[in-house]
């Protein structure tokens, strides 16, 4: 038999939205949607939860030690978790009468934390996934209830392997809210192995910088997991020095050309763009950063100029002011 189930909403980015629109067209109620507040950036959730007239409650109120009553109170089934990046405390998660769960845009447990779309492209992966699981206060480290994997294409970017965790992510959720309907015991609970574990924080890779003495398809690799365009990128642009500048590189492409000059040295133009060395291949580097506008590499690079990254600035200047 069918239940109609109580569920609290905590969200944000566009997952959250459209995990909203879904929710809001089955047949459960939401009794409350916990969202980043107007005016920080990421308010879509905010926004299309009171055009629905639903109680909206800031994202950092989660925390508050009434959070976990007001749940209660509300006679909470399911709290789902959707691209929310607040912690929520044990007392909320076990205050919810049926359960809580987390929507992780990445396969479990090899891919927890943050940005992990982006890491496993640059990572060299072939195949990605997402993960709904039951949520504990540790960090994507509860008992799995669904997963599902995809496989990561040449060209995919952040952007678009992101996508297709949203979508195959709320396809796990549907089925959840589906079996949680009918009967809540028969939602899977498989334990992680944590000794596959590996989490990813914050910090994009190399600090951001690109390392032209990497192999081209590392290099290539990590321009295509930064690029979320045309939105921002968590990582933002991977970066380099050119002269005293500094530019970012928005878009690359693999040649299959061997080369054999001193990694990050600007060649000839060439399709959309223009070579550039690295430790066994030219690349072709086709839109960069400067200034905070994007340019065409022609128009930016000129043949014979070298890319370097942070490390090897700093490394020459450290031998000319050594110099006796």
């Amino acid at each position: 038999m069918n239940h109609s189930l109580n569920i609290l909403l905590v969200g944000g980015e566009s997952a959250g939205v459209q995990t909203l629109r879904m929710l809001a067209a089955s047949p459960h109620r939401i009794i409350g949607v916990v969202a980043p507040s107007l005016g920080n950036g990421d308010d879509g959730l905010w926004t299309a939860a009171e055009q629905l007239g639903l109680e909206c409650f800031p994202a950092d109120q989660v925390r508050l030690p009434e959070f976990a009553a007001l749940v209660a109170d509300r006679d909470t089934d399911v709290l789902l978790n959707v691209h929310s990046l607040h912690l929520i405390p044990t007392a909320v998660l076990t205050a919810c009468r049926v359960g809580a769960f987390n929507l992780h845009p990445g396969p479990l447990p090899e891919y927890a934390g943050l940005n992990v779309p982006s890491w496993a492209i640059y990572n060299g992966e072939t195949r990605h996934g997402v993960t709904l699981h039951h949520m504990v206060e540790q960090i994507d480290a509860g008992l799995v209830a669904y997963q599902s994997r995809f496989d990561i294409k040449p060209a995919d970017t952040g952007l678009r392997v992101m996508r297709n965790c949203v979508r195959l992510g709320l396809q796990l959720i549907q089925t959840l809210l589906r079996d949680l309907a009918i009967d809540p015991e028969s939602v899977p609970r498989v334990r992680q192995d944590l000794n596959l574990r590996k989490y990813y924080d914050r910090r994009p890779p190399n600090d951001g910088w690109l390392d032209w003495n990497r192999y081209a398809c590392d290099i290539v690799n990590h321009v295509r997991a930064a690029d979320y365009s045309p939105f921002p990128a968590p990582w933002g642009h991977p970066v380099c020095c050119y002269g005293p500048e500094q530019i970012a590189v928005i878009s690359t492409a693999s040649t299959g050309r061997f080369c054999f000059l001193t990694p990050g040295t600007v060649g000839s133009r060439s399709g959309r763009g223009v070579l550039v060395s690295t430790r066994d291949e030219w690349i072709e580097v086709q839109l960069v950063e400067k200034n905070g506008q994007c340019c065409r590499a022609a128009d930016v690079l000129r043949t014979g100029q070298r890319l370097t990254t942070t490390s090897e600035k700093s490394r020459r200047l450290y031998q000319v002011t050594n110099v006796k």
